[in-house]
């Protein structure tokens, strides 16, 4: 004779996650991360198949500080509404723009050999003056308001243009320190947590910027049960828009993934 299966059963499903890819430099390029771009996969995630959870798989170098915050804050908001836990899993990095997107987070983990932290804000361009000057080149801009060409690459640097960059990159830094300090609150407690440093897997746990060290698969599945099904979310990037990207663009994806060794 064979055992009657319990009617119940038939009726449960598999625990579900739904996983967000939030991969590469954030900004305004063709093929970084922003708010437009992800928002509808981030609503299909949260609203499709009622899952258990949230699991966010991160691995980007930063970017745009304005992209960083509407996307946390559209996870944030829509974790409220439907009640459910967001998880963050770091994989090479999560810095700058990319630690913004892990603080969307209830839990944050990483690889022992992830990088993590950069809670700060950077500028950086060039200077043509010179080279226009020595090629006997004139540059003719004109402007309704003094300070219409801030920071012109091609005219030499103004102190007052230095003065009110460090302004703006201040006001924005202390809005990154708000979000750090409000998602992760007394689990902080490193110093200098704030001056642009970045950490290591197990010195990221020691400082209170992780929860700790682990991976999505084998986490969420000793948490929700080795039955455990993943649905995963990102964008996809075709043929086109790959060469589409302007090389500048890549240029600046580029060196943003340097920095960090990558």
């Amino acid at each position: 004779m064979f055992p009657m299966k319990n009617p119940l059963n038939i009726l449960k499903s598999d625990p579900k996650i739904a996983v967000i890819r939030l991969v590469g430099a954030i900004g305004s390029g063709r093929n970084s991360l922003t708010d437009a771009e992800l928002a509808p996969l981030i609503e299909k995630a949260f609203a499709r198949g009622k899952p258990k959870a949230i699991a966010l798989q991160i691995n980007s170098p930063g970017g745009s500080p304005a992209q960083s915050a509407l996307i946390a804050a559209r996870i944030q908001r829509l974790a409220a509404e439907k009640e459910l836990k967001v998880y963050a899993f770091v994989e090479d990095v999560a810095a700058s723009g990319g630690y913004w997107l892990a603080t969307a987070a209830d839990e944050i983990y990483a690889d022992d050999n992830s990088i993590l932290g950069s809670i700060g804000v950077i500028s950086a361009s060039f200077g043509f003056d010179k080279l226009l000057k020595d090629h006997g080149i004139d540059r003719r801009v004109h402007t309704a308001g003094e300070d219409k060409s801030m920071l012109d690459p091609f005219r030499p640097e103004r102190e007052e243009d230095i003065v009110r960059l460090k302004d703006l990159q201040a006001r924005i830094h202390m809005n990154f320190i708000k979000q750090v300090r409000t998602r992760r609150g007394d689990r902080l407690s490193g110093e200098d947590l704030f001056t642009g440093e970045i950490w290591v897997g197990q010195q990221a746990v020691e400082n209170g910027l992780i929860d700790g060290l682990g991976h999505l698969v084998p986490m969420m599945k000793a948490t929700f049960g080795k039955e455990t099904k993943f649905r995963i979310y990102g964008p996809k990037k075709g043929m086109l828009s790959r060469f589409g990207a302007s090389v500048l663009a890549q240029i600046e994806e580029r060196s943003l993934w340097a920095r960090f060794g990558l």
